[in-house]
């Protein structure tokens, strides 16, 4: 037996995100990388600076998407990631970040924040 919502249809959430909805999300994302930038050390601050990232949210879960304009960059990045998930931590427990190499120079690397310690051990 199927249980009938306790709401009538207008107080029901839309099923579709409004304009109004998307700009907000939009600021929430850009505020939280502002946070999430102002976190970090200065180093990690150099190699962000030196790429395009962004944070985003997806299914609720935030992700961090950085791409690497060479592969020094790209590695330099890749060999941080413990650092810069640390910082991300601090916002979301399950966010992820996602590292893009330069076009045609390989896959990007996806890493969960809960599976550091074993990306750790895998550098």
């Amino acid at each position: 037996m199927m249980k009938r919502p306790f709401l009538p249809p207008e107080d029901m959430p839309p099923t579709e995100a409004t304009q109004i909805d998307r700009i907000l999300r939009w600021q929430l994302e850009r505020s939280t990388g502002r946070c999430f930038f102002e976190a970090c050390d200065r180093i990690t601050r150099a190699l962000l600076y030196s790429c395009q990232w962004y944070i985003t949210t997806n299914d609720g879960i935030l992700t961090l998407v950085i791409d690497c304009p060479d592969i020094v960059t790209y590695w330099h990045i890749v060999s941080n990631i413990p650092q810069i998930g640390n910082r991300l931590e601090r916002f979301a427990s399950n966010a992820k970040i996602t590292v893009h190499p330069p076009f045609g120079k390989g896959a990007p690397i996806e890493v969960s924040v809960n599976e550091i310690s074993a990306y750790r051990d895998w550098l």
